[in-house]
C-alpha cells in the first residue's frame, strides 16, 4: 500500500491526525494550483478550506480511487470552477439589472414594492432560525459564506446550505413577483430603511 493510499485508509478511519497530516502536506500546492484558477489568494484559499471542510465532513462515506493527491487536485479544480460559474451568473444578473435601468425601478417606489417587501419579511420570518440568520447575515449584512461561517460557527458547505434553502423558499413564495424579487435581493440593505 502506498503513501497516499495509507493516508487514504486511515483517514476513513477517523483518524484526526492523518487527516492534519495530508491537510499540511497538500495545502500550500493546493492554495497555489486554486490561485492560478480563481486568480485570487483569498478566494484560492476559501476554495481549498471548503475542500477540505467538505472532505471531513464526509470522512465517513469517503470512497477515494487511487491517490488522495489527485482527489484533492480535481477537488479543488471543480470547487474553483464552480465558484467561477457563480462569479459569471451575479455578473449576468447585474448586468441584466443595470440594463432595465428605469423601467424596473419606478416599480420600486409604489405600492408592488412595498407589498413585496413585507411578504419577504413575512417567508423571512417563517424560516428555521439558523437558515434565516444566515440570510441575514448574506443579503443584510454583506458578509461572505467564510465571515458567516466563522461567525455563526458553523461549516461554509452549511452556509451554503441554508443560502440555497432561503433563496428556494423565497422563489417559491413569491412567483408572483419573480422580477422584482430578484431586484430587491440584489439591493436588500434598501429594506432596512
Amino acid at each position: 500500500m502506498d503513501k497516499d493510499t495509507a493516508a487514504i485508509h486511515l483517514y476513513t478511519a477517523d483518524s484526526e491526525s492523518t487527516f492534519e497530516n495530508v491537510f499540511r502536506s497538500h495545502f500550500k500546492n493546493l492554495h497555489i494550483y486554486a490561485c492560478s484558477i480563481v486568480k485570487d489568494e483569498v478566494i484560492g484559499e476559501e476554495m481549498v478550506q471548503n475542500v477540505f471542510c467538505k472532505l471531513w465532513e464526509k470522512r465517513d462515506q469517503l470512497q477515494v480511487q487511487g491517490s488522495i493527491k489527485s482527489y484533492l487536485y480535481r477537488s479543488v479544480h471543480n470547487e474553483s470552477l464552480n465558484w467561477l460559474k457563480q462569479q459569471k451568473g451575479r455578473a449576468r444578473h447585474h448586468t441584466y439589472i443595470a440594463s432595465q435601468g428605469t423601467t424596473v425601478q419606478p416599480a420600486t417606489d409604489g405600492a408592488s414594492y412595498r407589498e413585496l417587501k413585507k411578504r419577504v419579511l413575512t417567508v423571512m420570518d417563517e424560516l428555521p432560525e439558523q437558515c434565516r440568520m444566515v440570510f441575514h447575515l448574506s443579503r443584510f449584512e454583506e458578509l461572505n459564506y467564510q465571515e458567516i461561517s466563522e461567525t455563526m460557527g458553523i461549516t461554509v458547505s452549511t452556509v451554503k446550505n441554508h443560502m440555497n434553502k432561503a433563496l428556494r423558499v423565497l422563489r417559491s413564495r413569491l412567483t408572483d413577483y419573480l422580477p422584482m424579487l430578484l431586484l430587491l435581493i440584489a439591493n436588500i440593505k434598501n429594506m432596512n430603511q
